[in-house]
């Protein structure tokens, strides 16, 4: 809990500071800034190994205890990294084995950050011996408030085919299946003559004349997202008995965009979750995705708070077009973390750099200084989130959850599908979105996690599904929750097999149907169903086994075959979706799970109109985004923490703008 970060009180504000890069005569100015925009927390030295340690062995501390004791006499909080998110450039002169290597064998050359191999012994020994200096140096600091182990760890390399990570992934398939017969099973190597017969001949699924081992691929990503968190472990395991009690955490990136890293599994790791996520400039539906990845966010956190650690306050430099936020959208942004369950709203970065790769990222202080709107807004959403402080700690309430498996991503995208068309991302946000727009909050879970609680369960794309989390979902239904699932779905299990006797494999017997085969549809073929929405880039012949028909094709290959079923189970009930339903029909599927199921918006609100409840130990609080354009009645009794006025049925939020209202 964000409680335990030391001497944070409320939610945190402020962003990456980046003092090695400024004269001294800023880093004061900077001092004074931070304090009129009441900055209560930084994250520092992330990218400081080269300034700590300009050559081997000798080490320059000065600017860094310097920052530190400043920040401290202006009442900053310092997440303190352990420096190590890119190695300084001796060392891969000296080392240029610590180098990755992409599929090709193409080395990964130093110029730009992490270019480093997590399975590289030699490069882990350096990392883990200035990750304990700076512990060491700084265990005791009063400004201390938590340890941010290296960056974005597995941003730019989420897979390593280098020499060590050959032998690192050899290592870890030994420990997950024992003997050499068993990975032989487990990845039908039977199949083009790819039997082993020790594990010294098996490598990472480099470049290869053809597809793959499907298998070989699925573990390779296991691998790499183990190895990933093993590096973390190691470093966290080194600096906390340097300074126990201090919590530690490193920045995840839980989007949309953001696939070869389970969260789930790197939760358990870290003392309290923290979270990237940037916007696309170029999605229109930008707030939308923002929702999911902060609902993905809370659902690795077990639904506790977590930590925004980066957003940006303006446009980006990575885009092919760097547009920058529009009026009030910086703090619509920031709230809408917080509503979804973020104690903290910190940006990448405090102040814009000058030069380097990012110099055209924003900041709260832009090139312009104090004098501009940007700087404006940032003391604006420094008095809004310091108002803040009452919900800290509480918690998000839904009664709808979405299925998300980082397993099931990788495994349906692998190659040699059905089509190439099916991506796991599209449903999942399609499905999402839809929930968004009718005011339903929604928990992102995995197959496996608790589900009981739930009134409405949605299954999107679950194409790998284990025993444990199909009979979990079945569970779900039986109890009385609406299940819905969509096409592709339940059909290998963890190995990547084919679970046969009929699609769709491990939820035939729930759903009650049978599918004997696919009829992908081809690029720009559309078909209708029988309320007169249309549907593309998937069928199948559906045969009835137990379900009813809801939707049906009356054209297309399927003509007359069930498109949309539902079949009652126990208290509940199971929906399949046989096929991509357009916009109109995704919407009417979704109005029809959410009166079935009784979930209910947290506010009557026009569309548009972003609202979530958290309740805590202090009382419950709505914190309600307006992205319209028109002033927006909202029917709440209480008091707006923003402005401390009071509030009844009928008080306005105006058009783009934000309310927190704390429940009387």
């Amino acid at each position: 809990m964000i409680e335990s970060i030391h001497g944070l009180h409320g939610v945190g504000f402020g962003g990456d500071y980046n003092p090695e890069q400024w004269d001294d005569d800023v880093r004061l100015a900077d001092i004074d800034l931070m304090r009129e925009a009441r900055v209560s927390v930084v994250s520092l030295a992330i990218f400081g190994w080269a300034s700590i340690e300009p050559r081997e062995g000798s080490y320059d501390w000065s600017w860094l205890d310097t920052t530190m004791d400043r920040l401290h006499g202006a009442g900053v909080r310092v997440s303190l990294a352990t420096a190590t998110a890119s190695p300084p450039p001796w060392l891969t002169r000296k080392h240029p084995e610590i180098l990755p290597r992409t599929a090709d064998g193409s080395v990964l050359s130093p110029g730009a950050r992490q270019a480093y191999s997590v399975s590289s012994r030699t490069w882990r020994d350096y990392a883990v011996r200035m990750a304990v200096a700076v512990a060491e140096r700084y265990r005791d600091h009063p400004a201390l408030a938590l340890w941010h182990v290296d960056n974005e760890i597995g941003c730019h390399v989420p897979h390593d085919y280098s020499d060590s990570a050959a032998e690192a992934f050899r290592s870890w398939l030994q420990r997950r299946y024992g003997d050499i017969d068993t990975l032989n099973a487990a990845w039908g190597t039977a199949f083009w003559s790819q039997r082993y017969g020790d594990f010294a001949d098996v490598l990472p699924p480099r470049a290869a004349p053809s597809h793959s081992n499907p298998t070989q691929q699925l573990d390779f990503a296991r691998y790499s997202s183990d190895e990933l968190l093993s590096y973390y472990v190691e470093l966290r395991d080194a600096i906390r008995p340097i300074s126990p009690g201090v919590p530690i955490t490193t920045n995840f990136m839980c989007t949309s965009a953001t696939k070869w890293m389970d969260y789930r599994r790197w939760a358990a790791e870290v003392d309290i979750v923290a979270n990237d996520h940037y916007s696309i400039a170029a999605d229109a539906d930008r707030e939308i995705e923002l929702a999911l990845s902060a609902d993905l966010t809370r659902g690795v956190a077990g639904g506790r708070p977590w930590l925004l650690m980066e957003h940006s306050s303006g446009a980006v430099n990575w885009q092919p077009r760097n547009r920058a936020k529009g009026p009030g959208e910086m703090m619509r942004n920031s709230l809408a973390h917080v509503a979804r369950g973020s104690d903290a709203v910190m940006f990448f970065q405090w102040r814009a750099s000058q030069a380097g790769a990012e110099k055209f990222h924003s900041a709260l202080v832009p090139h312009a200084g104090r004098d501009s709107q940007m700087f404006r807004d940032a003391v604006d959403l420094g008095a809004a989130v310091t108002a803040l402080a009452p919900l800290t700690g509480s918690e998000v309430q839904s009664r709808t959850a979405l299925i998300w498996d980082y397993e099931a991503w990788w495994a349906v995208e692998l190659d040699a599908h059905p089509s190439a068309d099916v991506e796991y991302m599209d449903r999942m946000r399609a499905l999402h979105a839809a929930l968004w727009r009718r005011g339903i909050t929604t928990d992102v879970v995995g197959s496996t996690d608790d589900l009981r609680g739930y009134d409405l369960v949605i299954a999107p794309t679950l194409y790998l599904v284990s025993d444990e989390g199909a009979a979990n979902i079945a569970a779900a239904a039986e109890r009385g929750a609406t299940v819905a699932i969509t096409y592709f779905s339940g059909i290998v299990d963890p190995d990547d097999h084919i679970r046969l006797g009929g699609y769709p494999g491990a939820f035939r017997d729930l759903l009650g149907v049978r599918v004997d085969e696919f009829f992908p549809l081809l690029d720009g073929e559309i078909t209708t169903l029988d309320d007169g929405t249309s549907a593309d880039l998937w069928s199948e012949r559906v045969e009835l086994a137990g379900a009813e028909p809801v939707r049906t094709f009356t054209d297309g290959p399927m003509a007359g075959r069930p498109a949309v079923t539902r079949r009652q189970v126990g208290s509940g009930a199971a929906w399949y979706v046989a096929t991509r339903q357009d916009e109109a029909g995704t919407a009417a599927l979704v109005d029809a799970l959410i009166a079935e199921s009784g979930v209910q918006p947290t506010l009557d609100a026009p569309a548009g109109v972003e609202a979530v409840r958290r309740v805590g130990e202090q009382g419950s609080f709505v914190v309600v985004i307006n992205h319209t354009e028109e002033a927006v009645p909202i029917d709440l009794t209480g008091t707006e923490l923003l402005t401390g006025a009071a509030t009844e049925p009928g008080y306005k939020v105006e058009a783009g703008a934000c309310a927190v209202i704390q429940e009387a």
